[in-house]
């Protein structure tokens, strides 16, 4: 009798524990925040070890697009804050739109010294091939064609562009040899691997509409808290820091 009275016991102190298991979610982000998110996701785990949380990076758009279809994303992190608002207006949100960050465009090449050129010497036509994301449905392609135009270079540079689904792959492309020069994020520049091999020039921000990103919690995710406990953090000084180390500017919300 006392051995089954010790069981039992056991099983109701077992029962009362709180569970060990953390929360789970699936993040879409833009392609130019890996790195910075990578490195965020690292500090919020180490002091949140039974959480699980997936990321999936790539362009801002494409995502957009496949949340409205049912994409299984919890949270989704854009480079163009008028994606997760459109969501947010079709009733596809569970939070507020947040900034978080404002970022950069730079000129990057292996083959020239780009801290020497501006984007006018991309009309020379020995820079055979030029390197941005898609403007369709990549907002650092938007921008990028924005400076070009602004530049004065467009006409002269648009039959030697070489296109990439995202950010990222544009980088590739310059990276692998496939492309002399490209327009891409400050965020990805400044990555030790791609730092080692190329140089890069920031492009000015008046020859462009500013690089405003945001995120939300998807509907899919109400009532998740991981989602709000990651969104929450994101705010917080660490997350804030990280992002300023990987080239991007602090909004005034992001900054509050």
């Amino acid at each position: 009798m006392n051995r089954l009275r010790l069981v039992f016991a056991i099983l109701v102190g077992l029962l009362s524990l709180p569970s060990l298991a953390g929360g789970r979610i699936t993040i879409a982000a833009a392609a130019d925040l890996k790195f910075a998110l990578e490195e965020i996701l690292a500090e919020f785990r180490s002091a949140n070890p039974g959480d699980v949380i997936e990321t999936t990076y790539g362009s801002s758009g494409k995502f957009h697009t496949q949340i409205r279809q049912g994409a299984p994303f919890d949270m989704f992190f854009s480079a163009d804050i008028e994606y997760p608002r459109l969501l947010a207006r079709e009733g596809l949100a569970a939070s507020a739109v947040q900034r978080y960050a404002v970022g950069r465009i730079v000129l990057w090449s292996i083959s020239r010294d780009a801290r020497r050129m501006t984007l006018a010497d991309l009309a020379d036509p020995a820079i055979r091939k030029i390197a941005i994301a898609n403007p369709k449905h990549a907002p650092y392609g938007r921008r990028a064609e924005e400076a070009l135009r602004a530049a004065g270079v467009w006409k002269q540079v648009e039959s030697r562009l070489v296109v990439g689904e995202n950010i990222a792959q544009a980088a590739q492309y310059v990276q692998t040899g496939n492309a002399d020069a490209g327009l891409i994020a400050l965020s990805l520049a400044l990555n030790q691997e791609l730092a080692s091999k190329g140089s890069h020039v920031v492009i000015p921000e008046t020859l462009h509409q500013p690089l405003e990103q945001g995120f939300i919690i998807t509907r899919r995710a109400a009532g998740n808290p991981l989602a709000q406990r990651f969104g929450d953090f994101m705010g917080s000084p660490v997350a804030r820091s990280i992002l300023v180390r990987w080239g991007f500017s602090l909004s005034q919300e992001a900054a509050r």
